[in-house]
């Protein structure tokens, strides 16, 4: 499942964000950062998924 997270916080930030978190602040936060530009919110999508990747890891 993480590498889909992963392909779809590249093309559309939002999308992996919600795969994530499900809705939440961040996918509120990660849909404002990429109508301000798409580089923010795919840098978004990514630390929100490794950080949620770390919390399952410990």
């Amino acid at each position: 499942m993480k590498i889909i997270q992963i392909i779809a916080a590249i093309v559309l930030p939002p999308v992996g964000v919600f795969l994530t978190t499900g809705v939440s602040s961040a996918l509120l936060i990660n849909i404002l950062l990429t109508l301000l530009g798409w580089v923010p919110g795919v840098i978004h999508a990514l630390w929100i998924i490794s950080k949620q990747s770390e919390r399952a890891s410990v």
